[in-house]
């Protein structure tokens, strides 16, 4: 059988620089999916930027041929014209790209962004169009299709940001879909929906899908052949069952041990002294009011309702669930980036024996203190550092803002919190679009630790990154926090990250805690639905282990469809009660 797609000796650089892709060769069959493996950097988005001729200005092809199969024969994408690449790119050919706020356009709305594919290749009437729209985003897990239909870019998290990526490159059926890391910004229940989704596609229509990953458990899960690179160069490629069951190649087998897993025996437990807490989030709920459009009334979302979290000094507080359950809301409140409703309050206690502060009522000279001393390392690396300056110039603003050192021991502060994540110092002078997403994502947590501070919130810090930098991330967290007694608020949806990390997770679904426990009662004894979904739908480099869709639907469903024990509607969730010592679960008496 002929295949869709062969990619022959690609070869690509950057001026006189060695190549960052060198003599990269592979084929995709139809209903076939291809996995692209490696580390951040390794040149595997710019791989399949080629195949569209979206590259840099700067970059040069300086080799090789990429074919495309028609039926008027083979069409090499990289000297057809401008006109005949319009026609494929969307088309024919779809990317689902990394960074959502990158590609989407901040002035419209989603619905007519994602929209215009259909407007573009198929010249369908507005009211088609939508239908067609509406329903790709209920199939990628939109609640309210309606409600994404209307909204801006910005008033969706990233997770949501990104169903809306996946929903532009799907509408319209391509035969090749490239997947940038398509499922990096989405909780592992809707993660595994939409690969599934993607599965049921390939079946109907006979897609081919080229995957890029560093999560292996999505490798096991979806294709048939793997390709793994290192700094721009094929290390290892064959069929998955090969690569992943006997990696015969010592890089593939570096990728295999870094990868996150929950561990099959619960790791001992780290005392906790609910008597030392630096953070406390007292009964605080959220709601925002969305305009409706035209002449309808106004709608009021409920972000997050009655949360009680503590963080301890020195420890790690998880908080995991989908998007939009309120996760990012808590966080930002913690912060006092946002005021709580009526009732609700977050009291910060710098050190022990002091008196607590109330985040939101604090005086100038204490909110001062309180910004040096809690820090946030934010989801989206890309839109958290300025475009427009370098590197070093980010890294030294805060410590210039709070008036801590001189110029000269900034810029050394600088070097040292990049040498700490892993990076060179040399690269302080580099603008933030030169560097890989996963690069972006360390500069993002030295930017942070430059102040010292003594509580650290994360907001999926490690979601953009490859499993081996992913390790040293985690690592690096580890060492900080028991080395300066820091403190984190992490949030997630990776439970492989969390287990690991975590010292009590507390798990969030649609704006409440439903469960809440230590990771070795949590993982191996959930007694909600939803956290017995989120288990179930981790994925694990495991071929033997695929991930068991059915009780991902269960739990990941409506409240209302959930067991009589945990079921409410609306706003009428039950209390939270302790069923074990220490584990806390939603459910009816």
């Amino acid at each position: 059988m002929p295949s869709l797609l062969d990619v022959d000796a690609l070869t690509i650089g950057f001026g006189t620089a060695p190549p960052v892709v060198d003599g990269v060769s592979f084929s995709v069959h139809a209903g076939e999916t291809l996995a692209l493996v490696g580390e951040s950097g390794s040149g595997k988005t710019l791989t399949c930027r080629a195949v569209l001729r979206i590259l840099p200005e700067t970059a040069q092809l300086r080799g090789g041929r990429i074919d495309f199969r028609q039926p008027s024969g083979d069409m090499n994408l990289l000297t057809c014209s401008s006109r005949q690449m319009r026609r494929i790119r969307g088309n024919r050919i779809a990317m689902i790209f990394q960074e959502p706020m990158r590609s989407l356009s901040p002035l419209h709305r989603l619905g007519n962004q994602v929209g215009e594919v259909l407007r573009i290749h198929r010249s369908l009437g507005r009211a088609e169009t939508k239908r067609r729209v509406l329903e790709q985003f209920e199939k990628v897990g939109f609640a309210d299709p309606e409600r994404a239909w209307r909204s801006y870019p910005f008033e969706m998290s990233g997770g949501m940001r990104q169903r809306a990526m996946i929903a532009m490159a799907m509408v319209a059926e391509p035969e090749l879909l490239i997947a940038d890391e398509p499922t990096t910004a989405l909780d592992v229940t809707t993660q595994a929906q939409v690969l599934g989704l993607i599965r049921n596609l390939q079946q109907e229509t006979g897609m081919a899908v080229i995957l890029v990953t560093h999560d292996l458990g999505v490798v096991a899960n979806m294709a048939q052949q793997v390709v793994v690179m290192n700094r721009g160069r094929v290390m290892e490629r064959g069929r998955a069952e090969e690569v992943l069951g006997a990696p015969s190649h010592g890089y593939t087998r570096k990728l295999f041990a870094a990868a996150p897993r929950i561990p099959d025996v619960a790791q001992p437990a780290r005392a906790l002294d609910h008597r030392d807490v630096i953070l406390d989030l007292r009964q605080v709920s959220k709601t925002y009011t969305m305009r409706a459009g035209g002449w309808r009334k106004p709608v009021t979302v409920a972000a997050c309702r009655d949360v009680n979290l503590q963080v301890i000094r020195g420890k790690t507080l998880a908080v995991v669930g989908e998007s939009g359950s309120g996760k990012t809301t808590c966080a930002r409140i913690a912060l006092g980036a946002e005021r709580p409703d009526p009732g609700g309050e977050v009291l910060f206690t710098p050190d022990r024996g002091d008196t607590p502060l109330p985040v939101h009522d604090m005086t100038p000279g204490q909110r001062t203190a309180f910004q040096r001393q809690a820090q946030m390392v934010f989801q989206d690396p890309y839109s958290s550092l300025s475009p427009r300056m370098r590197v070093q110039s980010a890294m030294v603003e805060p410590m210039q803002i709070h008036g801590i050192g001189t110029a000269a021991e900034q810029r050394e502060k600088a070097a040292e919190m990049l040498r700490w994540v892993g990076l060179n110092p040399d690269m302080l002078r580099r603008y933030p679009h030169a560097f890989s997403g996963g690069q972006r994502q360390r500069l993002s947590i030295a930017r942070a630790l430059t102040l010292d501070p003594k509580l650290l919130i994360c907001d999926e810090p490690t979601s953009a990154l490859d499993v081996s930098v992913q390790d040293q991330i985690l690592t690096l967290l580890e060492d900080i926090r028991d080395r300066a007694a820091l403190s984190y608020l992490f949030i997630s949806h990776d439970l492989a990250v969390v287990a690991r990390i975590a010292d009590e997770v507390a798990v969030m679904r649609a704006g409440v805690i439903v469960e809440q426990a230590p990771p070795k009662t949590l993982f191996y004894n959930p007694r909600h639905p939803y956290t017995q979904a989120l288990i179930a739908a981790q994925p694990e480099p495991d071929l033997s282990r695929p991930i068991d869709l059915g009780l991902v639907a269960k739990g990941a469903g409506s409240p209302a469809s959930w067991p009589e024990q945990f079921r409410f509607d609306g706003t009428d969730a039950p209390m939270l009660r302790e069923l074990d010592p220490g584990h806390m679960v939603r459910c009816h008496a």
